[in-house]
């Protein structure tokens, strides 16, 4: 296990540097995690499939000043995937972008990607996601890219289901209870601003970048749907200084 660290994932329901590059609050939330100076952050873009704009992005901010970036194409001839797993084992932290789940899985099943993960995870390093980079971890979930939202089958890391952009597209939740009441596993949903923190299979604790934002435990209770509020931290909130006695 890298460094002594248990298996960790952060999955976003929206956020980050690509949906809010002013707002860098979730994205320096993981950076905190790894507990190094200058970090080993790998990104992969595959779920746009690896858009050029996303990758300039990506470096941007996070910058060789911050930490030691680095990404992964499997479109792109000199990017492609060589010793992937060599070099996920080397990292502190791997980034997934948002785009088309089913694109992003069925690329990285093809290239053994999927195994070479979660020997990463395994090892300790920090798997991070947004929007697609969230639901690829979870064993089932919901995916809204190309049309209304309909179930896929994830990688499985964690065992539950997972929602994104939960309160900011109007069919994600009908369509999350639906999904819900004919057999996928109960999970969590999370609205853009909000961020799950993973460690092994249960979650450590919710973070937000918004402080309106939202997450929930989602589940079938008799033959209804329940969605439980879950406690979250905003992570903009400053410690109050204490005005000195008179």
């Amino acid at each position: 296990m890298k460094r002594g660290r248990p298996p960790q994932i952060v999955a976003y329901g929206g956020g980050g540097f690509s949906m809010e590059p002013n707002n860098p609050l979730l994205d320096e939330y993981v950076l905190g995690l790894c507990r190094r100076k200058k970090p080993k952050v790998c990104f992969f873009p595959s779920a746009s499939g690896d858009a050029d704009h996303y990758v300039v992005r990506f470096y941007r901010h996070f910058s060789s000043e911050i930490c030691d970036p680095s990404h992964i194409s499997l479109f792109r001839r000199d990017c492609g995937p060589g010793s992937v797993r060599e070099h996920l084992l080397k990292q502190d932290m791997i980034y997934v972008g948002g785009g088309s789940i089913l694109s992003l899985l069925g690329v990285w099943r093809a290239h053994g990607i999927d195994e070479d993960l979660r020997a990463a995870w395994q090892a300790g390093v920090i798997l991070v996601g947004v929007s697609a980079g969230s639901l690829c971890w979870f064993n089932s979930g919901l995916t809204a890219y190309h049309h209304d939202a309909k179930p896929y089958e994830g990688l499985g890391f964690l065992s539950h289901s997972n929602a994104v952009h939960y309160d900011e597209e109007s069919d994600r939740r009908p369509a999350y209870h639906q999904a819900l009441k004919d057999g996928m596993p109960g999970g969590y949903a999370a609205s853009d601003g909000a961020a799950l923190h993973f460690i092994g299979d249960d979650l450590h604790r919710v973070v937000l970048s918004r402080p309106k934002a939202r997450a929930y435990r989602v589940e079938v209770a008799g033959e209804d749907v329940v969605e439980h509020p879950l406690e979250a931290t905003y992570l903009g909130e400053r410690p109050k200084l204490e005005l000195a006695a008179a």
